[in-house]
């Protein structure tokens, strides 16, 4: 392996054991609270990766003490308001800091400049930048209105009247005002109301957000899914220790990895009492001819055996809810006994990169025939004869270079170009991917 490229040659079979890397999700999420909560909290279970680390320095940079204190430990000093008023942040293509830390810094006020890498100013945001202007906030596009770079001023935030906000196109929107509300609640003279504009989609990283939120001490009421109250007067409060489960989207591959694999491959680090939503991509796995063991912080998967002529079932399904897993049912649809459709993807044009078009590409590359629509793609099997070599452009999306980990059961060798990528949230996949795909698997960082 280099940082150009990957062989993978084609592969048989994979059994043993994997544990996960921290949920990015969680990770980003249990940051930001901590640092909102007056007083220290010591966060267990931190995903390492390069994400992870922009939301660690931006902090840093804002006056916080996070420091790292052993083995994905990370502590947190947090204060109710940040004590540096003047920053130019940069937050390389991570969405889960970006999107919050400008509601953050919205509401406190100060001078700030939000950056990112190029195709982080392709990434809309006017969504969540009209509802903090809603609110009295001051937020100006530096290029492009609706995309960042953003700068940051000070504006007299108001919680008199409900604040709208659209679901359509992030769910991360909303994460980021409810995360930031509470800045706002504490000194108001009435809850702070969120209102959805439309459909909601990714639901289950709400619950997420509102469940993280409860822990540390912030009790959403909300109606249906529509609209949202933070009670005047809110306050995060630290904690002693919060432990931070396994990465349910990292888990997608390895059940992908089971299901086409034989297997048997046990995943710990997220099971049956897990938060994220991702862990339904367990049930897609089922659908499709797996058998799925679940346990509440472990899941074992037993699939066919691609390589050896056996075949998965093929599905129909909407992936609204778990966008990011959905793309391992893309590529495990190339083992499908008939075209696989997943519709209700069309979160995946504004993601790292135009996940779809990216897709539809790659897959083609490997001899597919792909159709694909604004929010939708239709993903024909290959026969053993009609798959071709192929190297896999990444487009330095790291979903796209793990899931495509899952080809290398066809009859050709595929290489993967830039497999650093997966930097972004799990350093070590290749690496644990391959330990599985010859039997054994150790956790990450004892490599």
């Amino acid at each position: 392996m280099t940082d150009a490229s990957l062989i993978l040659p084609p592969a048989t079979q994979a059994q043993g054991r994997i544990s996960l890397p921290g949920s990015k999700s969680l990770s980003n999420r249990a940051l930001l609270l901590a640092a909102l909560a007056a007083g220290q909290t010591e966060l267990t279970g931190v995903l390492d990766s390069d994400d992870i680390r922009v939301m660690r320095v931006a902090l840093q940079a804002l006056g916080l003490d996070v420091i790292p204190t052993g083995h994905a430990r990370v502590r947190v000093h947090g204060r109710a308001r940040w004590p540096v008023r003047r920053a130019d942040l940069f937050l390389g293509n991570a969405g889960t800091a970006f999107r919050p830390l400008t509601a953050a810094l919205a509401l406190m006020g100060g001078d700030y400049r939000l950056a990112g890498v190029p195709r982080m100013h392709e990434r809309p945001i006017g969504d969540l930048v009209d509802a903090l202007r809603g609110l009295g906030c001051v937020v100006d596009y530096e290029g492009q209105p609706g995309y960042p770079p953003l700068r940051i001023g000070s504006g007299r935030p108001d919680a008199s009247q409900p604040v709208r906000v659209r679901g359509t196109v992030s769910s991360q929107f909303l994460t980021a005002l409810l995360m930031a509300a509470p800045i706002l609640a504490a000194t108001a003279a009435q809850p702070v109301v969120i209102e959805l504009d439309g459909p909601l989609i990714s639901q289950p990283y709400i619950r997420i957000t509102l469940d993280l939120m409860a822990r540390f001490g912030v009790e959403v009421r909300h109606q249906g899914w529509r609209r949202f109250e933070i009670p005047a007067g809110a306050a995060y409060r630290p904690m002693a220790t919060f432990p931070i489960e396994g990465d349910a989207s990292s888990a997608s591959y390895f059940l992908g990895l089971g299901a086409i694999a034989g297997g048997p491959i046990r995943i710990e680090g997220v099971g049956s009492s897990s938060v994220q939503g991702d862990v339904a991509f367990a049930d897609v796995v089922e659908a499709m001819g797996a058998e799925v063991t679940r346990e509440p912080h472990a899941m074992t998967v037993r699939g066919v055996s691609v390589a050896f002529g056996e075949q998965l079932r093929a599905f129909d399904l909407d992936f609204n809810q778990i966008p990011d897993a959905a793309m391992t049912a893309a590529v495990l649809a190339l083992y499908a006994d008939g075209p696989c459709r997943l519709r209700n993807i069309g979160s995946w044009r504004v993601k790292e990169t135009d996940r779809i078009a990216a897709m539809q590409a790659e897959l083609g590359k490997l001899g597919a025939h792909v159709v694909a629509g604004e929010d939708w793609l239709t993903v024909y099997p290959l026969e053993r004869s009609g798959w071709r070599p192929a190297a896999i452009h990444t487009y330095d999306d790291h979903r796209m270079a793990m899931c495509f980990s899952l080809a290398s059961f066809g009859p050709v060798a595929i290489t993967i170009l830039d497999p650093g990528c997966v930097s972004k949230t799990y350093p070590d996949y290749f690496a644990d991917f391959q330990r599985l795909v010859s039997g054994t698997a150790l956790p990450p960082g004892q490599a």
